[in-house]
């Protein structure tokens, strides 16, 4: 149930990015700074 609820969090959350995106070069930053975030979370 738990990994059901973050696998449809994390789809959610990467088409709302994905949405914000004009470009592919805009997505691939949007990428690169969601991982920064999740480096420096941990």
């Amino acid at each position: 149930m738990f990994k059901r609820f973050v696998a449809l969090s994390l789809l959610a959350a990467g088409l709302i990015a994905l949405t914000g995106c004009n470009t592919v070069a805009g997505a691939g930053t949007d990428i690169t700074n969601s991982a920064n975030a999740v480096k420096r979370a941990l």
